[in-house]
């Protein structure tokens, strides 16, 4: 009995040693274990601290960018002389012959731009001038009825030529568009620059003719700030532009996507083609263009080889151009045609 007795006691011991030390220290451990998880969650990593301080503003700032307005507006001709109205489908036209009133008459251009007049018959207008289609018009007659005639149209209704501003404008949308104007008035059109607004504006044409771009991008800083005013160009209806957020590049050629993307921390040339879709099985890696902005602030264009080590790691700038040539048949099918003004830079598939 002695021997159970001292058996219990020494059991009834290391029970209570058990409650008074152990749990205690496994109750403490379990609740810095805690508390040291809720720090790591409600606290960013080293890595995401190091990421956030590898961002760069690329944006120019309020005051740049209300600079920038002022000198667009500046420099616009908004006035719009009804003789360089551009006609196209869908207008109505009131057309006078002043040596013969019967030759009078009001039309609508069809969906091919042809209207159809007394004596003979069908004349395509479609993406002339006013002015022009008169002149066309008087010839046509003086050729064939009368002997000095004078031709007038008098556009009624207005409907066919439009453009989309797209991207950072302070008001983007379809426009109508009755008359050829140049870009800084295309840009006053649609309020000027936004805050975040970038340098880079690029035009896709909707009518362009062997051997001129399908897209056109232009420095806004060398037309705006440097005053190059070749860079003003043409803005026809039916042409679309955007401008993206400071802080991208631009892919063209033979990509998937191609298009503006935003740079992120620290982007590479393998990276900015992944963006863009990948480049394509008919591209040639030897033959990409990085056109870039140089110290001295011109562009400066560079032959890259993705077959050499190191190209694939390169980081892309900010306004950096990326194009990537084509090869064969494949690039006749699939024609694209890039010129960025004021680089002497123009690339064709074709």
């Amino acid at each position: 009995m002695d021997d159970v007795k001292q058996t219990n006691d020494i059991y009834a011991f290391f029970v209570h040693a058990l409650k008074s030390t152990l749990l205690p220290t496994l109750l403490i451990l379990i609740g810095i274990s805690f508390f040291g998880a809720c720090a790591s969650t409600n606290h960013p990593s080293a890595d995401n601290q190091t990421n956030q301080q590898l961002a760069v503003d690329y944006s120019l700032g309020e005051d740049e960018i209300s600079r920038m307005n002022e000198m667009i507006l500046s420099q616009v001709q908004m006035n719009a002389d009804p003789g360089e109205y551009l006609l196209g489908e869908g207008d109505l036209l009131r057309i006078s012959v002043f040596e013969a009133k019967e030759l009078d008459t009001t039309v609508r251009v069809n969906s091919r731009g042809l209207v159809t007049l007394p004596l003979i018959e069908t004349v395509d207008v479609k993406g002339l001038t006013a002015i022009e289609a008169e002149e066309k018009i008087e010839a046509i007659y003086q050729q064939r009825y009368i002997k000095n005639p004078h031709v007038s149209i008098f556009v009624e209704e207005h409907v066919s030529q439009r453009i989309t501003l797209v991207g950072q404008f302070k008001n983007p949308g379809t426009y109508d568009y009755p008359t050829k104007q140049r870009l800084l008035d295309t840009i006053a059109l649609g309020g000027g620059l936004s805050e975040k607004a970038g340098q880079m504006v690029q035009i896709r044409k909707s009518r362009h003719s062997q051997g001129q771009p399908a897209v056109v991008m232009v420095d806004l800083d060398q037309l705006v700030v440097k005053g190059n005013i070749q860079l003003n160009i043409e803005i026809n209806g039916g042409d679309v532009l955007f401008i993206p957020e400071a802080g991208v590049f631009f892919v063209d050629g033979a990509v998937k996507k191609p298009g503006a993307y935003a740079i992120k921390h620290r982007t590479v040339i393998q990276e900015a083609l992944v963006e863009a879709g990948g480049i394509e099985s008919w591209a040639v890696k030897d033959k990409i263009k990085l056109v870039r902005m140089a110290e001295n602030g011109k562009r400066e264009i560079i032959d890259l080889d993705l077959n050499k080590p190191g190209v694939k790691e390169m980081p892309i700038n900010d306004r950096d151009i990326l194009i990537v040539d084509a090869r064969g048949t494949a690039s006749f099918m699939r024609g694209f045609s890039v010129s960025i003004l004021g680089t002497g830079f123009s690339y064709w598939a074709r």
